[in-house]
């Protein structure tokens, strides 16, 4: 086992988030709120702690989480990546799960930007021959 207060990063479209785990009873805090307080989900309270039911560690470390940017679901997503790079760092041995899942991928989908002269990203106005 590696030291027990790393902090990883993890992003997801424009959210960033910083994690932090240590070993305790299973206590979950986002930007200083509860989790399900800060989500008002508990479905995606459960999509966040994913990496930890994968690798059986669920109520063994306690998660600290700053997040910033996005929408929710980019939040998540990135938490989740940074829980998954924590454990890693905790114990190697759980990378083949995590990996196996596709925790420990970066999802490099992003916004297209505005192109000039048309509505949207990709959308044109709309052609008149004549």
């Amino acid at each position: 086992m590696a030291s027990t207060n790393t902090i990883k990063v993890g992003r997801r479209k424009t959210a960033t988030a910083r994690v932090m785990l240590t070993s305790g009873s299973g206590k979950f805090v986002i930007n200083d709120k509860e989790a399900i307080d800060f989500i008002k989900s508990s479905d995606f309270v459960g999509d966040m702690l994913e990496p930890l039911k994968v690798t059986n560690t669920l109520g063994t470390f306690d998660i600290h989480a700053k997040v910033n940017g996005g929408g929710t679901k980019g939040q998540i997503g990135a938490i989740r990546l940074a829980i998954s790079r924590s454990l890693i760092e905790m114990n190697p041995e759980f990378r083949p799960a995590l990996k196996e899942k596709d925790f420990l991928t970066r999802d490099p989908r992003m916004v297209e930007r505005k192109k000039c002269g048309r509505p949207k990203a990709r959308k044109r106005f709309q052609f008149s021959k004549r």
